[in-house]
């Protein structure tokens, strides 16, 4: 399929984790049909599995691909475990970001940077908090450009300043929570009697 010609050969970039041999499904596939049924209400390998099951003779056509099989849910599982958060994530910043450049216009871009708790990401058991995710929104084009994981013994204030780093956003206009507001003082405040 031509229009997904370009995210699969982004998704080709990303090192796969299998040996050289036994390959019987192509990394950037598994990705995409992986995005396809997440995006369709897969919330499990099993689902995710059953999503390219029941649309696989549809999949094979549209990809010029030869699967006979669908791939077993703990094939799926460990090849999406094996794959580097780093180099996934840098995959899809480069693709967020052509859609955002192919999308631009003349305009100055608004930027939206804000946190959220990722719901379900506690434990209780084992005393770990809820996890938080900052994400780059470009708001023109309703994409999210970038996101880091928040550090759990810290907040959005550096993780900000991480992602601004990380980003070209010269000539945005970028918009922060109210606590990005705060001033470094230089000197302590003085004490009133």
């Amino acid at each position: 399929m031509k229009s997904f010609e370009r995210l699969l050969s982004l998704l080709s970039t990303i090192p796969d984790p299998r040996r050289a041999e036994g390959k019987l499904y192509q990394l950037p596939h598994i990705l995409l049909f992986s995005i396809f049924a997440i995006v369709s209400g897969a919330n499990s390998y099993r689902g995710i599995r059953t999503f390219v099951m029941v649309h696989r003779p549809r999949l094979n056509k549209a990809f010029k691909i030869r699967w006979k099989k669908t791939p077993a849910h703990t094939a799926i599982r460990y090849i999406l475990q094996g794959l580097s958060a780093v180099d996934v994530e840098k995959a899809f910043r480069v693709h967020a970001a052509k859609l955002n450049s192919d999308n631009a216009d003349a305009r100055t871009r608004v930027i939206a940077l804000d946190g959220k708790t990722l719901k379900g990401s506690f434990d209780n058991f084992n005393d770990i908090k809820a996890r938080q995710v900052l994400s780059a929104f470009a708001t023109d084009t309703a994409l999210v450009l970038a996101h880091i994981e928040i550090d759990e013994k810290s907040n959005e204030i550096p993780a900000v300043q991480k992602l601004l780093a990380e980003l070209n956003l010269a000539g945005h206009i970028v918009t922060c929570d109210a606590m990005h507001c705060q001033k470094k003082r230089s000197k302590p405040l003085p004490t009133r009697i």
